[in-house]
């Protein structure tokens, strides 16, 4: 969670000083939803997410070398630096993306999960988007489908209560997005998302009935985001006010596990303190990493837009092809 917190926060200086360009969605404040979920997950299980997708990459298990090369637009980065801040991928740790267009990733999770039901196989299939999107006609086929089909993909809905700068009141007429489960014969909760241990809990038996069940979850994660929608506009003052954001940051998940730690004894001010340096650190490296990289050359602009296939091409041989 820290370290998610402190690369977010070195973005924010990148993206003022002109080294990060276009897009920039910041996870800060949502740090409990991604760490509480990847700590649930096997090495062959599948990820797959919105734009605001900093956070869970470095929580999948990629590094922040890796992800601030991609944000620089360097060759390092883990999409070659083509992708930007939307576009995270790594195949090898089946994080299959960062995607830009809202609620259009949802139906590739129902794809991923039912390839591991076509092969037999006991994975699961995490698919995190925004509670906006479950304005959109992709969210309620994709449930159907998974539903009808028994997927074992486990949705997130991260509702962290503003679609862009609309508050959910404004855009949404159920506000209780988790009896959209209801509609679809699937089993649905909702949850605290500043609470690491309680999105622990909530994800642990989605992720069981996935796996040994094959059937998919609902799941509505209530969190907060501590900036504005983008590196664009301002974290309060116009669609938020000052008043409810600072009622926001009181349940900061990093100062709420702090302080849990703290009283069991199990973690205090002096080792806090000395992690916090080493994450300070290690951020660093992965800003001086990615300054150091290269530029994609221009022709770079022709390559991976169509995997070439003939018949001469097995289908293995294609596969190797995508993850070079």
């Amino acid at each position: 969670m820290l370290l998610q917190r402190r690369f977010e926060e070195k973005c924010a200086e990148a993206y003022a000083l002109g080294k990060i360009g276009g897009f920039c969605h910041l996870y800060i404040g949502q740090e409990a939803v991604s760490t509480g979920v990847m700590s649930l997950l096997r090495e062959d299980d599948y990820v797959i997410t919105a734009y605001r997708d900093h956070g869970q990459a470095i929580a999948r298990g990629m590094t922040p070398r890796a992800v601030m090369a991609e944000l620089f637009g360097r060759t390092t980065g883990c999409s070659g630096g083509k992708g930007g801040s939307m576009h995270m991928f790594d195949a090898h740790l089946n994080f299959l993306g960062g995607h830009g267009i809202v609620g259009g990733h949802i139906p590739i999770a129902a794809g991923a999960g039912f390839s591991i039901k076509y092969r037999g196989g006991d994975q699961v299939c995490v698919c995190f988007f925004g509670e906006a999107a479950v304005n959109i006609g992709s969210f309620h086929e994709t449930l159907n489908i998974a539903s009808l089909w028994g997927l074992p993909v486990v949705f997130i809905i991260e509702n962290n209560g503003y679609g862009m700068g609309t508050a959910q009141t404004r855009a949404t007429a159920e506000l209780d997005v988790r009896k959209h489960g209801a509609a679809y014969n699937m089993t649905s909760d909702s949850v605290d998302g500043q609470d690491v241990f309680v999105v622990r809990d909530a994800v642990e038996q989605a992720v069981t009935r996935a796996r040994t069940e094959k059937r998919p979850t609902l799941l509505e994660i209530k969190t907060t985001r501590f900036m504005g929608h983008s590196m664009s506009d301002a974290a309060s003052g116009t669609y938020r006010s000052k008043e409810e954001l600072d009622r926001s940051i009181k349940r900061d998940p990093i100062e709420l596990l702090r302080a849990s730690l703290r009283d069991t004894k199990e973690f205090g001010d002096d080792e806090f303190a000395t992690m916090n340096e080493a994450v300070k650190a290690e951020v660093q490296d992965a800003w001086d990493f990615a300054d150091a990289s290269p530029e994609p050359a221009p022709e770079e602009l022709y390559t991976h837009i169509l995997v070439e296939t003939t018949s001469d091409t097995s289908p293995s041989q294609t596969l190797e092809a995508v993850h070079a």
